[in-house]
C-alpha cells in the first residue's frame, strides 16, 4: 500500500496573551464576510441618517398625512351635488383641487386669460379679462363665475365650457381662479 501524501497542517493560531479562569483565546482574524457586513451596516446607517434626518428631501409623515387628507377632502368636495359659494371657496383652499384646476386652466383657459390669469392687463394681444384682480365683469360671487364658465358669454368670445369640461373640471378651474383671491375681499363689479 502506498501512503497518500499528507496535507500540510496549518500552523496553530497564536494565543492571546491574557487568560481568564484558565481559558485562553485564539488570536484569529474575523472572516471577510463578517467584516463586509459590519462595515456595510455602518455605511448604510450613516447614509440613512443623512437622507432621513438631515437632508430634508423625503416627505415627513405630517406632509404625507396632509396630502392624503387633502385628497380625501377633494373627493368629498367633488361629490357635492349642488354648488354654493361656500363650497367653491372651500375647494379653492384644497391643494388637490387647486392643482387639478391649474392643469385644466392651463390647458383650456390660458390661451385667452394667460397662465398668469392677468389677461388683457398683462398683454394687449390677450382676449380674456384679468381674473386675478378684484374687478369682475359678470358678478362678484363664485357662483357667478361658475355660471359664466358653464354658459359662456358668446358676445365677448367666451364659449360655454360646461358641456365640454363637465362640472367637476369646471369646479376645479374655479378653485384655481379663486385660490388667487381671498374670501370676503371687496369685489368691484364693472361693466365691460
Amino acid at each position: 500500500m502506498s501512503s497518500s501524501p499528507k496535507k500540510p497542517v496549518p500552523p496553530e493560531d497564536p494565543l492571546r496573551p491574557h487568560t481568564f479562569d484558565g481559558i485562553s483565546e485564539y488570536d484569529k482574524r474575523l472572516p471577510n464576510w463578517w467584516l463586509l457586513t459590519f462595515y456595510g451596516t455602518i455605511v448604510f446607517s450613516i447614509v440613512y441618517w443623512f437622507y432621513y434626518a438631515q437632508s430634508g428631501m423625503p416627505k415627513t409623515d405630517q406632509q404625507k398625512l396632509d396630502e392624503h387628507m387633502a385628497s380625501v377632502q377633494a373627493a368629498k368636495l367633488a361629490a357635492i351635488a349642488t354648488l354654493d359659494d361656500a363650497s367653491l371657496w372651500q375647494m379653492s383652499r384644497n391643494t388637490t383641487f387647486v392643482e387639478a384646476g391649474k392643469e385644466t386652466f392651463l390647458t383650456n383657459c390660458a390661451s385667452c386669460h394667460l397662465a398668469s390669469l392677468r389677461g388683457k392687463d398683462e398683454s394687449p394681444t390677450a382676449i380674456g379679462p384679468n381674473l386675478a384682480d378684484t374687478k369682475w365683469i359678470h358678478g362678484g360671487r363664485p357662483l357667478d363665475l361658475n355660471k359664466v364658465i358653464n354658459e359662456g358669454v358668446l358676445e365677448k368670445g367666451m364659449p360655454a365650457w360646461g358641456p365640454i369640461l363637465g362640472q367637476k373640471r369646471v369646479s376645479e378651474a374655479i378653485a384655481f381662479i379663486l385660490s388667487h383671491h381671498k374670501e370676503g375681499e371687496a369685489i368691484e363689479v364693472v361693466a365691460n
